[in-house]
């Protein structure tokens, strides 16, 4: 029967739709909120403008852009169509209508549907009482319902349930009401009621008693006060809130803790809500201790206690430190024997609990042996610097309140020229998962106690250095947390002899390591051939993280195969060998600690071609060579005379010979050399041949001589020749014989004929070709019958003395002159002259009886 009335209602929707209706189409039901899960169906109508050509079978749907499938549609008429949807789910989502015509989908109309759920029941009801504030009561909504909810909080007499005394409203799970409408009842009940969309859910009312759950306003605490007659006493009062129900027994609680524990301690104080005001005295507690007090008081029949007061302190009555400080000190290395600087620190008292609020320090010191010269200084730090002298000194230091002084501290500094014992032998220093632990072992024993101290390798400000006693052990450690990672820390071991200090043991030590920041730059010197040093500094402290535990030289020649090599971490220099020469290296270094390594900067270099060795061998040998030459030069020069006389022995000068005496002039002699020496370049030394033997005996020389001197009244001289003219020598037709000097050597050519046996002889200055000779010869043979024509053309013999003594250095020559005439000379032609020719032995060297041709002769004589 729904059903039927259902498509009536949309069949008229749908009707008047179409006449009143200026949209394309319409979703109904319009309603977007249903309950997750149930079923969802809504109807599409189209509008006129899409009548007749399209109807409500070319509506397709979609959810969120997903088509639906066709079985889900159901067509209603030809304007509305259906579609349902099973178990919806979504939180939000659209449905959409579309219009499919020709393959297009035109959108239609869309509707957004929301699911959700209908609220639960309220549950777990409280309420708290705020006398004459407000009443506040909250509870528990339940699941979330995806829509919004609406809560009001109902307030009934437990004797009328069904009638309200009041309510509030409110959108979360909170509701207060406030003053007037808060009267005080036990017969109250509170019902809750939530709503949404979907429906609503109402709780049962639960009676709740106003006064178990009256809460009020926490104390005021006015002082926390000791008594100066009463020791580990303090009293504490407080102001009780105005707003508390009457005639009521209330409990408050006192909360107090020292400030240097953990620990909370109560105390319980009965008040009735009549009182204004309370207050307690605390007992048992520390001297000279500072607390921390706090209050809270409750209804004896509420269940709700009052919030926490402020904090408020105080301290008990203070009485003098029982315990000595923590005194160390630092020694500087003193700047001149009359001065040094101690660095005096200390740790406040490690009693517990402490002695209260320090006042100050006392430092008394004086020299070890002059008690009387006591001085003292005040520091309200705890660190001081004392400027002493090279004397052993002893050092206290007290610590001091209201109450008095605590015990002394003492410590003795050695005297600059003292040198303390070395007590500790070795010490190890090991990790743990969350300690540093440090051991050593003592070759003395009887050390009362030791002292630890560490710092950082780079500090440098002493007061910033850590220390600490250890009694008993010859061990400590501590946790790892107080050691920065990747910092070198020194760690010192000192062992104590009542006031007197040993030497320490020192040991560097990293809690946590990593691999080096920076390697370390590498450096040459000048290469070798086959070998460099390379150098390189450590890495600065900062950059290490660890310690280095050695290095590796990396080096590698151009287009060649990488090499290392490896040394130890002391080691900042090493010689690379077996390089190759003349090769271009590349260099680098790696520093590793146990974490890692780092490298640094690469560097090239060049070995060298040639190395000191070989420089210097080949200096030596050069050297050798230079001083052989010249020694040899040095021999040459002092015995020139001896490779003269071998190699080239002296010849002797007929030119220059005393024996006779040259009548031709310098200008005849340079005009005929000239001549002569430029036609003699067309003759060859083939055709000259020498007189050997031409002349007689010793005893002979004398008498050929005169003989020549009668028989040849003159001697013809030679003239210059003017335009290619010849200087001849002429005489009269028919002489039948010359005059020669008695040095000059005598040339007979052959040129032309070497069958006659009428030689002709000329005397000649130099040996030319034979072929000038010849022409010479016989031109002076064929100009001596014009000479009668030109006489100013002819020189006149002059009158020669030859002398006839035998000279000694001209022996030689002498044997080798002789005078031989050609008997018809004058007759001749120049054809006969050029056919006569005597055919001569060849050149000897040096033999007796030899005639000579030397350079000297190739020129006139001059020397006079």
């Amino acid at each position: 029967m729904f059903s039927s009335l259902m498509w009536m209602f949309v069949l008229l929707c749908s009707s008047l739709g179409d006449e009143n209706s200026v949209r394309d189409a319409d979703i109904f039901p319009s309603s977007t909120e249903i309950k997750r899960g149930s079923p969802v169906q809504r109807f599409c109508i189209l509008g006129k403008r899409h009548m007749p050509h399209r109807n409500a079978s070319h509506i397709i749907w979609k959810l969120n852009d997903e088509l639906i499938p066709p079985e889900n549609y159901n067509i209603v008429n030809e304007t509305v169509s259906s579609v349902t949807i099973n178990n919806f789910t979504y939180n939000t989502a659209y449905l959409k209508c579309f219009m499919k015509y020709l393959d297009n989908e035109q959108l239609l109309v869309h509707t957004e549907v929301k699911s959700g759920f209908p609220p639960d029941t309220p549950q777990n009801i409280s309420c708290i009482y705020y006398f004459d504030n407000n009443l506040t009561c909250t509870w528990n909504s339940g699941r979330e319902t995806s829509f919004a909810r609406n809560f009001t909080l109902y307030r009934k007499l437990n004797t009328h349930p069904n009638s309200a005394v009041s309510s509030c409203q409110s959108e979360t799970e909170s509701c207060s009401f406030r003053y007037p409408d808060t009267p005080y009842s036990s017969s109250f009940c509170f019902q809750v009621k939530a709503e949404n969309v979907l429906g609503e859910a109402l709780s049962q009312c639960v009676p709740i008693a106003m006064e178990k759950i009256e809460k009020f306003e926490a104390p005021e605490i006015l002082s926390v006060k000791k008594i100066s007659s009463i020791k580990q006493l303090l009293t504490v009062t407080w102001k009780m809130p105005e707003k508390i129900i009457p005639s009521r027994d209330l409990t408050c609680q006192v909360q107090y803790r020292n400030l240097y524990s953990n620990s909370t301690e109560f105390a319980t104080v009965p008040m009735n809500s009549a009182e204004k005001t309370g207050s307690c005295n605390l007992t048992g507690l520390w001297d000279s201790t500072e607390y921390s007090v706090a209050i809270r008081c409750i209804s004896n029949e509420s269940i709700f206690w009052s919030e926490w007061s402020g904090e408020k302190t105080g301290s008990t009555v203070e009485k003098a430190p029982s315990e000595k400080v923590a005194l160390w000190r630092v020694i500087e290395s003193p700047r001149s024997p009359e001065s040094r600087s101690v660095h005096l620190m200390w740790k406040p008292l490690n009693n517990f609990p402490p002695p209260g609020r320090i006042l100050g320090y006392k430092i008394q010191y004086f020299p070890e042996n002059r008690t009387s010269l006591k001085m003292t200084k005040s520091s309200t730090d705890k660190k001081i610097t004392l400027f002493l002298n090279e004397e052993a000194y002893v050092i206290s230091v007290t610590a001091y309140n209201s109450a008095g002084n605590s015990p002394e501290a003492v410590l003795r500094i050695p005297s600059t020229d003292e040198k303390p014992a070395q007590i500790i032998e070795t010490v190890r220093i090991f990790t743990t998962n969350k300690d540093l632990v440090v051991e050593w072992i003592a070759s003395k024993p009887g050390a009362t106690e030791y002292v630890v101290e560490w710092y950082e390798d780079l500090e440098m400000d002493p007061f910033r250095r850590s220390w600490q006693y250890v009694l008993n052990s010859t061990n400590w450690k501590t946790n790892k947390e107080n050691f920065k990672p990747f910092i070198c820390y020194n760690i010192l071991v000192y062992p104590l002899f009542g006031n007197k200090v040993a030497a320490p043991y020192s040991k560097p030590t990293y809690v946590q390591e990593k691999k080096p920041s920076e390697g370390p730059v590498v450096d040459t010197d000048i290469p070798g051939k086959n070998e460099v040093t390379i150098k390189w500094k450590k890495i600065s402290k900062d950059k290490r993280n660890g310690f280095i535990t050695n290095y590796t030289i990396f080096y590698k020649p151009e287009d060649g195969k990488q090499l290392n090599e490896t040394v130890n971490s002391d080691v900042l220099e090493y010689r690379l060998k077996s390089l190759q020469a003349n090769t271009q290296y590349t260099v680098y270094i790696m520093a590793s600690n146990k974490a890692g390594g780092t490298s640094g900067e690469p560097k090239t270099f060049k070995t060298l071609k040639l190395d000191e060795e070989d420089v210097f061998l080949i200096a030596v040998l050069v050297g050798i060579s230079m001083f052989c030459l010249l020694g040899l030069w040095i021999a040459c020069v002092l015995k020139q005379h001896v490779f003269k006389k071998v190699c080239w022995p002296d010849i002797p000068n007929p030119a220059e010979s005393i024996a006779v005496e040259w009548p031709l002039g310098a200008s005849m002699n340079n005009s005929l050399l000239k001549r002569l020496t430029s036609e003699a370049k067309t003759l060859g030394f083939e055709d000259i041949s020498v007189l050997e033997h031409c002349f007689p005996d010793e005893g002979q020389e004398g008498s050929l001589l005169m003989n020549c001197e009668n028989h040849v009244p003159e001697c013809i001289n030679t003239k210059d020749m003017i335009s290619g003219d010849k200087k001849i020598l002429h005489k009269e037709e028919n002489e039948g014989a010359k005059c020669f000097s008695a040095s000059m050597p005598y040339v007979i050519t052959d040129q032309f004929n070497r069958s006659q046996t009428k030689p002709t002889f000329i005397a000649v200055k130099e040996i030319q070709p034979i072929e000038m000779l010849a022409n010479n010869l016989c031109g002076s043979q064929e100009n001596s019958v014009k000479n009668e024509e030109n006489d100013d053309e002819v020189l006149k013999l002059e009158d020669f003395s030859e002398k006839t003594l035998f000279n000694p250095y001209l022996k030689n020559s002498v044997k080798t002159r002789e005078f031989l005439t050609s008997e018809s000379l004058p007759e001749h032609s120049m054809d006969e002259c050029k056919s006569q020719s005597s055919v001569l032995p060849p050149f000897q060297q040096n033999v007796g009886g030899q005639s000579y041709i030397t350079l000297d002769m190739f020129g006139l004589a001059t020397a006079q």
